[in-house]
């Protein structure tokens, strides 16, 4: 008796990986994901608030640039200071990122580092050269951050710890260390008065200046650092495995130790310019979060220094102009944070669309087995 054959119902859509697809295209659809977010961003001030969409941007733009066509520049110095920082500590996590080091402690070695700069400030303002005192301060907050950068590299590579947590954990002790020292120098007070020494000079005019300038020449040096020299490569072949790099005659751990250093090193950076350039004083909110966000930056630039620049200039515009709405309408502080992760929610998804495609059934729908 013949076997009667099996049917199944071929699944209304699958998803497929997709093959090479051309630069541009998919900076097409980061963009539209982009405008997406916004106008979603858009819709959304406009439900809580009752103003229309053109109007919460308006706000946001003012919120953000201020009388900017006025010729009155404080706010954009201020809103290039803040995507610096935020770049800076993306910077930093890069090359770990590249060799697959998952360094979650940027937070804790931007905050040892503005430390270390703290602490130069208050012990040896005075006492030598505005010039010397300078050099001084960052020296010891690359030392300061390279140091705490490279407590979890010598525990991975040596016994193979997990870095993801020792790297957290770490932030909790430079927290502590750091709310330590605020309480014994601020009398009890948990505040430190801003330290006249120290500070890092004026260009322009503008105090922030400096800060941008220093940055942008580290994300030219992290570029050309990763790109074209030879410790990038080894980076980036340690990353894409490790056991292919002993073949060749890479050492893995020196590598790992080496890079994580640079890493702290660049945070460490970050702290000072916080402390020494912007708020003359230190605590533990110093950093804001930022290292945890310049975790997304760096993922979402790819690695690659000049977009991950983009990428920190949207976020603190999102962040800074949502915040001004938020104050102009006594809406949560939490609003500013719903209002990047939105748009960081479409960025996020957009990658899907670009590695993945989704088929959809053919006109048979049902195939014999």
């Amino acid at each position: 008796m013949a076997t009667k054959q099996k049917k199944h119902h071929e699944p209304l859509l699958h998803i497929a990986k997709r093959g090479h697809m051309p630069g541009w295209n998919a900076w097409l659809i980061r963009l539209v994901a982009i405008l997406l977010g916004f106008l979603v961003v858009g819709i959304l001030s406009s439900m809580l608030t009752g103003i229309t969409v053109t109007e919460s941007y308006q706000i946001m733009f003012k919120g953000v640039f201020g009388r900017l066509l006025e010729g009155k520049t404080t706010l954009l110095w201020r809103f290039l200071q803040q995507t610096a920082i935020l770049l800076c500590l993306a910077l930093a996590v890069t090359p770990a990122f590249r060799m697959r080091f998952w360094n979650c402690g940027a937070e804790g070695q931007a905050l040892i580092g503005g430390l270390a700069a703290m602490v130069c400030m208050i012990e040896l303002g005075g006492k030598v050269p505005e010039g010397a005192l300078i050099a001084i301060i960052f020296v010891c907050s690359v030392l300061a951050g390279a140091v705490w950068g490279l407590i979890p590299a010598l525990f991975q590579a040596q016994y193979r710890t997990n870095e993801t947590l020792f790297t957290l954990m770490m932030n909790y002790v430079a927290t502590q260390i750091v709310a330590y020292y605020v309480y014994i120098k601020g009398g009890g007070s948990n505040v430190i008065n801003p330290v006249k020494f120290g500070n890092l000079p004026q260009i322009l005019g503008e105090k922030y200046a400096l800060n941008i300038l220093i940055v942008a020449v580290l994300m030219i040096g992290v570029y050309v650092y990763l790109k074209y020299s030879k410790h990038g490569y080894e980076i980036a072949v340690v990353g894409e495995s490790q056991n292919t790099a002993r073949y060749v005659g890479i050492d893995v751990k020196k590598v790992i130790i080496r890079t994580m250093a640079i890493s702290g090193a660049i945070c460490g950076i970050a702290g000072m310019l916080m402390v020494a350039g912007t708020d003359h004083s230190i605590n533990t909110n110093t950093m804001g979060g930022q290292g945890f966000t310049a975790i997304m930056i760096s993922w979402l630039g790819q690695f690659n220094p000049f977009i991950m620049a983009l990428m920190s200039g949207l976020v603190t515009f999102l962040q800074t102009g949502a915040a001004k709405v938020a104050d102009s309408f006594f809406l949560n502080s939490a609003y500013a944070d719903i209002v990047s992760g939105v748009v960081i929610l479409f960025l996020v998804g957009c990658e899907f669309f670009i590695h993945y495609s989704v088929k959809f059934r053919h006109n048979k729908k049902e195939v014999e087995a």
